[in-house]
């Protein structure tokens, strides 16, 4: 629950104005959370400027103070930094430390979540990256083959994507090393969610974090695709029953160099 150390509290009530569910109030001069409707968002604890609330649910070790030097970007940096951003499909030989990987899932893990749901679970693969490509390339190879067989006037602008699947998989069981699935990166990152809003905000900052460990990494929709409904899959991530699979985040150390961004459409903007 959400506590208040009455001792250091002095009554301000900027916690009662930045709760958004109302559970907090001012009784004899000091603050009082009620943990009635609270969702644990945590904002009392980051407003309070006496640090006086704290929670027995989290780990409020993990709690850091604001300072300007450590907290702040830039915003044409930050903004350049994301136009420079690019979808990586060459790797290195090389792993991927444990280091980078957790804390790209930090980011993740402290990407909002809608009321606080907190509901985003990882799946790190990489000792059993061969397996998990076997079962991919299997299960788009049959997925290929299916609507090849069943098209109809509605599906024929798959068919390109059905050839694809189909001629991926017969070249991966020729030669292993033939992957045009995860092209060979060390490891990867399955997003899994109850909510897909939320697993998307989770990989998009976790994207950015992936960039600025000098890593790179690309969505594969191709696998959230074989994984649908595929219980071999399922089982052997370990998808919990009620989460689905968001992104599945391809890692490695990129064996590209960018030079600069690219253009884009216009942004497509109305001003109410």
């Amino acid at each position: 629950m959400m506590k208040v150390n009455t001792e250091k509290c002095i009554g301000c009530g900027l916690c009662v104005k930045d709760c958004f569910p109302k559970d907090i109030e001012i009784i004899d001069g000091k603050a009082k959370i009620n943990n009635e409707t609270c969702i644990k968002c945590g904002h009392c604890i980051a407003v309070c400027p006496k640090d006086a609330v704290s929670t027995d649910e989290y780990n409020m070790e993990e709690v850091k103070n604001y300072n300007k030097e450590e907290f702040s970007v830039e915003a044409d940096n930050l903004l350049n930094f994301i136009k420079f951003r690019r979808t990586v499909r060459q790797f290195k030989d090389k792993k991927v430390e444990d280091e980078k990987l957790a804390k790209i899932i930090e980011a993740g893990r402290f990407t909002q979540t809608g009321s606080n749901l907190q509901d985003v679970s990882y799946v790190v693969v990489r000792e059993g990256m061969e397996e998990l490509k076997a079962l991919t390339f299997e299960s788009l190879k049959g997925l290929g083959e299916y609507m090849l067989a069943n098209l109809t006037p509605e599906t024929m602008r798959f068919k390109r994507y059905a050839e694809m699947w189909v001629n991926m998989g017969e070249e991966y069981k020729k030669n292993p090393e033939s992957d045009r699935l995860f092209f060979n990166a060390p490891a990867v990152i399955v997003v899994t969610a109850d909510s897909e809003v939320n697993g998307a905000l989770a990989s998009s900052n976790m994207e950015l974090m992936t960039d600025a460990l000098g890593l790179g990494t690309f969505f594969s929709g191709f696998f959230v695709r074989a994984a649908q409904d595929n219980k071999k899959i399922m089982d052997f991530l370990g998808v919990k029953e009620g989460k689905k699979i968001v992104t599945c985040m391809v890692i490695g150390y990129p064996d590209v160099k960018y030079s600069r961004t690219v253009p884009r459409k216009e942004a497509q903007v109305s001003w109410k």
